[in-house]
């Protein structure tokens, strides 16, 4: 199972009610946080998942509304008794920018590895596949895709049709090699057929691209930003390179996505909610964001 949590939906400045762009996810314990708006540390406090186990920090831009909490975050983990390194993605010019931050935090316990815009998947922990495209934006900026690997499962039949000792199940069923007296066994010999994994893809300040349903194609959840909820605001949108609501919808159904989260809202939106019929007339399966919200996806063979 994957939990992700919401915990700022809102762009381009703060709102008494809305903190800044931040997605917590928690997968077997070690957590994956997606931008660090101002207040992320408040919204993080409330959710109360802690702040130690974060091994990767994935930053869509440099805009100060995805990015300017990321020194006291820093600082927290830290605090919190974290020595491990931690991974920072991102994209060109990430680097610069985030030792431009660290004047505030100049010592920490802990290694930082920079990954700065990758052009190529990567496992970024273990049983996860990090892809990443290019955005249009008004700075560079990455969307990101993340796909939740599952092994296959165990199969005791075939194990025991080809004569696998017992003493090597374990072993072969994470994956490695296995020998017992003489003979070398092979995780095909006692695992199924493949099982599909939780895809959960992020674009956030960006026109709408052609490229973006492919790189998105059957996510089990979509999250987009929805800064303008009108179409009427699609001048503006165009202006700031942003998104109506119909845009984000219409990119979750050319990507049949199964779910699509509306975040990154104006700050001029007080209710996003009273334009979410402008999304679901495009795409039934539309959920507006809300700070501190939490969604759980299980392995599609649990649902």
């Amino acid at each position: 199972m994957v939990d992700i949590a919401l915990l700022g939906c809102g762009g381009g400045m703060p709102m008494p009610e809305r903190f800044l762009s931040s997605i917590l996810i928690n997968y077997k314990g070690r957590k994956i946080l997606i931008d660090c708006g101002e207040g992320t540390q408040v919204s993080m406090r409330m959710l109360g998942w802690g702040f130690k186990s974060i091994d990767v920090i994935c930053i869509t831009h440099g805009h100060g509304d995805h990015i300017v909490g990321l020194p006291g975050l820093l600082a927290t983990i830290g605090n919190s008794g974290r020595t491990e390194p931690i991974t920072i993605v991102g994209p060109l010019g990430i680097e610069n920018i985030v030792n431009g931050l660290r004047v505030i935090v100049p010592y920490l316990p802990y290694d930082i590895n920079i990954i700065e815009n990758p052009n190529t998947p990567f496992d970024i922990m273990e049983d996860v596949l990090v892809s990443t495209i290019e955005l249009d934006h008004s700075s560079p900026c990455l969307g990101y895709s993340l796909y939740f690997k599952r092994k296959a499962k165990f199969d005791v039949d075939k194990a025991n049709a080809n004569n696998v000792p017992k003493i090597l199940w374990n072993t072969l069923q994470k994956g490695e090699v296995g020998v017992e007296q003489g003979v070398t066994y092979y995780p095909r010999m006692v695992l199924g057929s493949e099982r599909p994994g939780i895809k959960i893809s992020l674009a956030t300040d960006t026109r709408p691209l052609d490229i973006i349903p492919d790189f998105i194609m059957e996510s089990d959840l979509f999250i987009c930003e929805g800064t303008y909820g009108d179409d009427k605001d699609l001048e503006k949108a165009i202006k700031n390179k942003h998104m109506t609501f119909s845009e984000a919808a219409n990119l979750a159904y050319k990507g049949n996505v199964r779910e699509l989260l509306l975040t990154h809202f104006s700050p001029s939106m007080d209710n996003p909610e009273l334009f979410k019929q402008n999304a679901i007339s495009v795409f039934e399966k539309t959920i507006i964001g809300e700070d501190g919200m939490v969604r759980s996806l299980s392995f599609r063979d649990n649902r």
